[in-house]
């Protein structure tokens, strides 16, 4: 349920989305672990913060392979640029890791025991995959 660095419903893609936005994934969540309207809608609203999130790790991958892709054409090797491509994803991959545990606390607070409980199982069994 929370995006790679994030979890994905199996076989769906991140939160089970191609390309249709947040729907289907909270249908799931709120089926799975039996969501009121109140926590459908916080949960929605966090589900859009980690699309949102992975859509910017998106853009940042394929300028990273892109500036990767033009050391390896250019005539001599830049370090520099190879090194700096290498950063622009480790900070990328650092504000994954960020909005996913702020998303895990946000569900946290908006969950009840039980349904963590579930969400957890989901995790450990791959249903959701983080």
């Amino acid at each position: 349920m929370l995006g790679r660095a994030a979890a994905l419903v199996r076989g769906a893609g991140p939160f089970g989305t191609g390309a249709f936005g947040v729907r289907r994934p909270l249908r799931f969540l709120a089926l799975r672990l039996g969501l009121d309207e109140r926590q459908m809608r916080e949960v929605a609203r966090i589900l859009d913060d980690l699309k949102t999130e992975r859509a910017q790790a998106s853009v940042d991958h394929r300028r990273m392979s892109a500036a990767l892709a033009d050391v390896l054409v250019a005539d001599t090797f830049d370090t520099g640029a190879a090194a700096e491509a290498g950063t622009t994803r480790l900070h990328s991959a650092e504000r994954m890791r960020q909005a996913t545990v702020h998303a895990l606390e946000r569900l946290h607070g908006v969950l009840r025991p039980e349904q963590r409980a579930t969400l957890a199982m989901l995790i450990r069994t791959g249903g959701v995959i983080l």
